[in-house]
């Protein structure tokens, strides 16, 4: 248990997981419960028990949206007029208002479940998570860094069905790092989130309950030590690594050994 007390924080849990009794359901409870305890505020969207529409459409634009939709650019209109659907507001006003946001979810087909990606598809609108900043021949946007969600922290806590060997170096499934590179980097990184590693459970298909004491203390450990967590340390877009408009990284910046997604952390 952390000796530290952390200050109190604003924190928003996005819970992904259709069974309320699930591993997940208890995960997502047991994180609200010691975080309060810790003197923290927490809000939480449960997606299944709300009912979350996965699907953008142009209702989400109401009187913005255009003929034919054109997504990106009806949902940054939306979201200056202020006409963005109801349900797609209110989160936004929890991800502004959180200091912290934490992903519980499970792991479903090498990705998050289709619920949170079409929360992420209809949140994450143009002018609010992209499309803001300068565009000019040395910068490239705010993003990776630096953009509307900036200052703010997340925390992916994921559960899969297979064992850990499988998501190794050398596992059929990949490593698990590079199988959250798209949310952690492209999703929650890019509007300037800055990502703590991962809570990752495996083998939770055979997880027996004589098992689960073991993993809630650890689970309670993370969030404990929220404030003393590192986050991951990707590499900023308009602070010198990449070359501007390509957004390729500089040559001789590579470490040894390294390639693909693991390019981008510089650690």
């Amino acid at each position: 248990m952390s000796s530290t007390p952390q200050s109190p924080k604003k924190i928003l849990i996005v819970h992904a997981h259709p069974e309320p009794e699930s591993l997940n359901g208890s995960l997502k409870d047991l994180a609200v419960s010691t975080l309060e305890e810790a003197g923290h505020e927490v809000r939480v969207s449960d997606l299944y028990a709300m009912k979350w529409k996965a699907a953008v459409d142009a209702d989400d634009y109401g009187p913005d949206a255009s003929s034919p939709l054109q997504v990106a650019r009806d949902s940054g209109r939306a979201f200056d007029a202020g006409t963005l659907g109801a349900d797609v507001r209110a989160e936004q006003e929890k991800l502004l208002w959180a200091d912290t946001v934490i992903f519980q979810f499970p792991l479903w087909w090498y990705s998050m479940p289709a619920i949170l990606k079409g929360w992420v598809d209809r949140v994450f609108t143009f002018h609010f998570a992209y499309g803001v900043g300068e565009h000019s021949d040395t910068k490239y946007g705010e993003r990776f860094g630096e953009g509307t969600l900036a200052g703010k922290r997340a925390l992916l806590s994921v559960t899969t069905g297979g064992p850990e060997s499988h998501y190794s170096a050398r596992g059929i499934n990949g490593p698990i790092d590079d199988l959250l590179f798209p949310i952690q980097h492209g999703i929650l990184y890019y509007p300037g989130i800055e990502v703590l590693p991962p809570f990752v459970l495996y083998g939770t298909d055979r997880m027996t309950a004589e098992e689960y004491p073991a993993v809630a203390a650890a689970w309670q450990e993370r969030l404990r030590t929220l404030d003393e967590t590192a986050p991951i340390p990707f590499r900023r877009q308009n602070f010198g690594d990449y070359e501007i408009p390509s957004l390729h990284l500089k040559p001789g910046l590579e470490r040894t050994g390294r390639s693909g997604f693991a390019l981008h952390v510089d650690a």
